[in-house]
């Protein structure tokens, strides 16, 4: 059977949230081009970097390692994502440079599990008595009895979180008031069903990723879309050793990324994703302000919190 036989997928097959097109790795926003942008440095305006997403996730868990040790527990702070994870994902590669390091990130993912166990955390909390470990977990991520903060997502559907715990404690030293925060960081980050269904229906996108398929086209590879070489990964690495299966990930990726940028693909994502934004989400315009704001807030304090560095 040709590597390519599969039948590829509709990219509305695949959930909104995956497609959001500006989470593409190498989009050239201040978050992927980790470096502000001096032109969007407003407050209201301005993306973390994703060195800087790496500090703030850092002073996050010494504030929660803090909390902890007030109420006689041990905390370690665990791995952090490099800022190759953060790049991770999207509807298109479009970074050269990640693709022939990374592939699709397929062993960004392969060592989570593995860091997972050898994680300190677990080894201490299986040591604990069960009434300590459940202490332990309620201390960490609280509970019902500390009461519940609920938001309504734009999509449909609620969330909810403890009021009280060392997280939401470390969340409110960071950012200022732990429930805005959490109001409007679950809002800006649940809009992409909002809008992206129909910029994948738009012709401007449409055509430019046919332009991108012809591109492929002439590299080798007979794909109709970037979404279908990732459902086809799996029967492509099969039985593959880890050298052989990064390989694969790489060339296609690689390939991927070198049509996004050389077609329109890359660029007109960037644009219909904006202006969309711009046509559909100016409900939550105050919320999306409020979130970049409180994000900066929170960088300031982490790095007095976690010495500068991530």
């Amino acid at each position: 059977m040709s590597l390519h036989a599969i039948k590829q997928p509709s990219a509305h097959a695949w959930p909104a949230a995956a497609l959001a097109i500006l989470a593409a790795a190498g989009c050239t926003t201040a978050a992927s081009a980790d470096r502000p942008d001096p032109s969007r440095s407003a407050p209201a305006a301005r993306e973390l970097t994703h060195t800087e997403q790496i500090l703030v996730q850092r002073a996050e868990a010494l504030l929660v390692k803090e909390c902890m040790a007030g109420e006689g527990f041990r905390y370690w702070v665990g791995p952090l994502p490099t800022v190759d994870d953060l790049k991770g994902g999207g509807y298109v590669v479009t970074d050269v440079d990640w693709a022939k390091r990374q592939g699709y990130g397929g062993r960004l993912s392969a060592r989570l599990p593995r860091l997972q166990r050898e994680d300190p955390n677990h080894a201490y909390t299986n040591g604990l008595s069960h009434k300590e470990a459940l202490r332990y977990d309620e201390v960490l991520n609280g509970g019902p009895s500390a009461g519940m903060l609920t938001v309504e997502l734009p999509g449909g559907g609620t969330i909810q979180t403890p009021r009280r715990s060392c997280q939401t404690e470390a969340k409110q030293r960071l950012y200022g008031d732990f429930e805005t925060w959490f109001k409007a960081e679950k809002i800006a980050t649940n809009l992409t069903d909002l809008y992206v269904p129909d910029l994948l229906d738009d012709k401007r996108f449409t055509n430019a990723v046919g332009e991108w398929a012809a591109c492929m086209r002439a590299a080798g590879h007979e794909y109709a879309e970037p979404p279908a070489i990732r459902a086809e990964l799996p029967a492509l690495t099969e039985g593959l050793s880890s050298a052989e299966a990064h390989a694969v990930e790489v060339r296609l990726a690689v390939a991927e990324a070198r049509c996004a940028t050389r077609t329109p693909l890359a660029a007109t994502a960037r644009k219909l994703d904006e202006e969309y934004r711009g046509k559909r989400l100016g409900a939550y315009r105050e919320d999306i302000a409020t979130y970049r704001r409180m994000r900066l807030t929170a960088l300031a304090r982490a790095e007095d919190i976690a010495g500068g560095t991530a």
